[in-house]
């Protein structure tokens, strides 16, 4: 009991002391941090007014974010008791202590092969990067879904990045009858990727004849797009095709049996057997003798 109420009076001694200082840096760190976050945000706003690149944004983002965050700690500490030079020390101490840490061990840390902003697809998810951290990725689907998705699957498994090439190939395959002009689709399906004026004039739009299915032509055409207008572009073509075959009087063919019936003369009836003849075998009285 004795030791207990010793205990006792010694933290009421240093709360008589210091906690006033204490109770001062806590509200400081408290207040200091919800300041920070409403200023991040502020500051994300205002970058978008500016740039649309999610990677400036989140970069000078996390940068202010992190400055300040270093300013409230210092006045905490400070506000506390401690010495500004001890303060500066330790986070001079940091600094460096996290500086070496990414220098010597960053060749050796997996990277995503991805930045915020990109448009990816892993796995069955396709969507846009939002935000990253060292354990999840926050992807933003075309669904209007946001899926959080572990860095240890992105890494372990395939991953497509549509921001390393800034454009895309737009695949258009129809099928038409065998009775159909193959060369007056091939130069409507043509001229319909020529004169949108999304799709690239290098490489040129083509189209070729895929294959001689069972029960259609099957015509392919291949033109380019930018990277952002696949989509849109892509069903814009399937549209412009369907209404300029039903135009030119091109039939598109569709999964069909056709079955044709021969009518032919029935063959006369085999002839019906004979009735079985019966022949009598007499016994011959001679068998017997000795010659």
């Amino acid at each position: 009991m004795d030791e207990q109420f010793e205990r006792l009076t010694k933290i009421g001694e240093l709360l008589n002391q210091y906690g006033k200082e204490l109770v001062l840096a806590l509200a400081i760190l408290v207040f200091g941090l919800i300041v920070a976050r409403i200023v991040v945000r502020v500051v994300g706003v205002t970058l978008q007014r500016f740039t649309t690149k999610q990677t400036v944004i989140s970069s000078v983002s996390n940068a202010v974010h992190l400055l300040l965050i270093m300013i409230i700690v210092a006045t905490a500490l400070e506000a506390a008791g401690m010495h500004t030079i001890i303060i500066n020390r330790i986070l001079a101490s940091i600094t460096l202590a996290a500086i070496g840490l990414i220098v010597l061990f960053r060749p050796y840390m997996p990277t995503l092969p991805f930045r915020v902003g990109n448009t990816i697809k892993t796995g069955d998810l396709f969507g846009k990067v939002e935000a990253t951290t060292f354990l999840n990725t926050r992807l933003r689907t075309f669904e209007g879904l946001t899926v959080f998705v572990p860095n240890t699957k992105i890494l372990n498994d395939y991953l497509i990045n549509y921001h390393f090439t800034p454009t895309r190939r737009i695949k258009i395959d129809v099928g038409i009858g065998y009775d159909q002009d193959i060369l007056k689709a091939k130069q409507a399906l043509e001229a319909i990727m020529i004169e949108d004026p999304r799709v690239k004039t290098k490489p040129r739009p083509v189209v070729y004849v895929l294959n001689l299915a069972d029960s259609c032509v099957e015509l392919g055409g291949r033109c380019w797009v930018d990277n952002p207008k696949y989509w849109v572009t892509k069903c814009d073509l399937l549209e412009k095709t369907k209404l300029r075959f039903d135009q030119e009087g091109i039939t598109i063919a569709f999964p069909q049996q056709d079955v044709h019936l021969y009518h032919e003369t029935t063959p006369a009836a085999f002839p019906e057997e004979e009735s079985p003849k019966t022949i009598s075998i007499q016994p011959n009285p001679h068998a017997n003798e000795k010659v």
